[in-house]
């Protein structure tokens, strides 16, 4: 039975110019709205100015982008959670669906548990055939069509904004600043779509009765925040960090990082004369944009590069040079999902074994793992800091739902030191000091040598990426490989308790630990509120680097269990803490890895976690 036009739960008889009220107890900012629509439809640009309109009420609020990687067409969905709590998943299920597109509207409909609001475009010439939800139709099409013929496909989603304004009690002068701030400048974008939010707020209140219990409520701001995606604070981070060179191939879901940089240059990076002093190169491939970061980093400067995991791939052979030769160099991997091409607009957390043991032989890479875009700027400069005085290539690793998503952020820190550029030597008098210099000469136990730079007229600034002994000699000798195998492995593990440390959230009673990291950082609290339901008590642990900080191993020590959580099949992390842990600790570890390509979802992980300890109390 088609209930399309027709008065339905949600729909109101107009008698006499009154509305029925129907009563009910709210439910205030604490709820999820998915809204279906297409890619290249313009449901982004209002998608945004819903979120921001709810943020700018002081609702915690997140958004979450599910979009195609094509250009345009393709189904996309948001995921919007409003959660008194601070809770940032998408949400274990959806309390309002916004439907738009024809082409997911069986599947998305027939996924909703009873009672879910229905917001759908009533010009769909689709059926509205679920008698067990709360029905909203909207024409959306028409309005946007007498607003604008020519433009309807994209004004279209710009009336569901308008619809669920009216709904949920969105105030007009929020929507109105967020249309501001979406289309800065543009007069006649900003006229357009505050009328097309007006007529769908209007066709709401005058066709329509509110019969579901969602409201939203002003909250008073108490810390002035701002949104900002992932990858652009790790730009600005890198460009506060003193990044001189930015090679990049684009890559979804990295190139926004090369982006933001390309765009705050001109702002914060040039000289009195308007000249750059960050130079952008866009490489013919991969392999040759991290051949110019090793480039930058030998000549003494700070080179990056950004890209995801398949660009990573392809990168080997230098990242294994750059590790081998001791060359500063900092790579930027915002994760997507594998393998081969496997999901390019999806999330996980599957390159990690890649990063930590990247390119062929015995390798072992320094890797930062940001959970909040105040990390991302955070590590963005002291990457490089690292990276220099560790004389190796530092990995930061980040994904596409921490990178591409908005996040809530007070602002950033700056640099509080100066920059550390490690043992280079750049004084004539010092290096004839030296009773003997060699590139690769331990001289103070640490497993890091001294360096010069080319030009500045000291030798040797020859790097090697063959069989050398500590002078920087090529050698084939078995001696002068294992000593110098033994004293990368040292110099790797002396970064331990140097790079950041973990965050710790303990309970007096060590019962079960969690150890996560990177944007798992968003869930966990959720995570950890449906276990502690349960009467359990759950420690936290952020891993924030590699190789894992000593307090990873008390931590699990001090635990009867400690569960690895991780966004992936083969619990990637797991294996790695496994592998250097003390053996004896090894039957206190247990594994919870977890991949569909979405940003996680408390009750998933938290069910999953459940599930191992049953299996450890048998």
């Amino acid at each position: 039975m088609s209930f399309k036009g027709k008065q339905k739960l949600g729909l109101s008889k107009r008698t006499s110019g009154i509305k029925k009220v129907i009563k009910m107890e709210n439910i205030v900012n604490d709820f999820t709205i998915n809204v279906a629509t297409a890619n290249g439809t313009g449901s982004q640009s209002a998608n945004l100015i819903l979120l921001q309109s709810l943020f700018d009420m002081g609702v915690p609020v997140s958004g979450k982008n599910l979009f195609p990687s094509n250009i345009s067409g393709l189904p996309t969905w948001y995921i919007i959670r409003l959660s008194e709590h601070g809770y940032q998943a998408p949400g274990n299920r959806t309390d309002i669906q916004v439907l738009v597109n024809p082409a997911t509207w069986e599947e998305d409909l027939a996924a909703l548990e009873p009672g879910t609001v229905v917001v759908w475009n009533e010009n769909s010439k689709l059926e509205m055939n679920r008698e067990d939800v709360v029905s909203y139709p909207i024409p959306m099409t028409k309005i946007a069509r007498s607003i604008n013929p020519k433009l309807a496909k994209l004004i279209t989603n710009i009336v569901y904004v308008g619809a669920l304004a009216e709904l949920l009690g969105i105030k007009q002068s929020a929507l109105e600043s967020a249309i501001k701030t979406q289309f800065k400048g543009k007069e006649s974008a900003i006229e357009l779509n505050t009328n097309a939010i007006e007529l769908g707020r209007q066709h709401f209140r005058e066709n329509l009765t509110k019969s579901d219990p969602y409201v939203v409520k002003e909250r008073e701001i108490d810390v002035k925040q701002f949104f900002v995606e992932g990858n652009e604070a790790v730009a600005l981070g890198c460009l506060f960090g003193g990044a001189q060179m930015l090679s990049w191939y684009p890559i979804t879901p990295s190139s926004s990082l090369a982006e933001a940089m390309i765009a705050w240059i001109p702002k914060i990076r040039t000289n009195d004369d308007g000249e750059a002093n960050c130079a952008v190169i866009q490489a013919e491939d991969e392999l040759a944009a991290a051949g110019m970061v090793l480039g930058a980093g030998w000549a003494g400067g700070r080179g990056m590069t950004a890209t995801s995991g398949p660009g990573i791939s392809l990168m080997q052979e230098f990242i294994g040079l750059a590790y081998f030769a001791e060359i500063p160099s900092v790579f930027w991997d915002v994760c997507r999902v594998g393998p081969s091409t496997g999901l390019p607009t999806r999330t996980q957390q599957s390159d990690i074994t890649l990063l930590y043991e990247g390119s062929h032989g015995d390798t072992q890479h320094i890797v930062l793992f940001p959970g909040t875009v105040e990390e991302c700027f955070e590590f963005g400069w002291r990457a490089f800091d690292i990276s220099e005085r560790f004389q190796t290539p530092v990995f930061g690793m980040s994904d596409l739902d921490l990178g591409m998503n908005r996040w809530a952020c007070s602002g950033f820190e700056y640099p509080d030191k100066d920059m550390d550029r490690g043992k280079v030597v750049r004084d004539k008098d010092i290096f004839e000091a030296f009773e003997e210099f060699g590139r690769y000469l331990d001289v103070d136990g640490d497993g890091i040598p001294y360096r010069t730079l080319p030009g500045s007229g000291m030798a040797p600034i020859l790097y090697r990426g063959t069989g050398h002994n500590p002078m920087g000699v090529y050698s084939e000798k078995p001696h002068d490989y294992l000593q110098l195998m033994k004293r990368l492995r040292r110099k790797i593990d002396s970064s331990r308790d140097v790079i950041p440390a973990p965050i710790l959230r303990e309970e007096s009673e060590c019962e079960i630990g969690i150890i996560y990291l990177g944007s798992m950082e968003n869930t966990i609290q959720e995570i950890d509120d449906l276990l502690e339901a349960t009467g359990l008590k759950v420690s936290q642990c952020r891993l924030r680097a590699l190789p894992a900080h000593s307090e990873i191993e008390k931590f699990i020590e001090r635990h009867d269990t400690t569960i690895v959580l991780e966004i992936n099949r083969d619990g990637q992390l797991y294996g790695i803490l496994r592998k250097e842990i003390p053996i004896e600790l090894v039957p206190k570890l247990r594994s919870v890895a977890y991949s569909d390509g979405m940003p996680p979802r408390g009750k998933i992980y938290a069910d999953l976690i459940l599930e191992i300890l049953q299996d450890v109390e048998k």
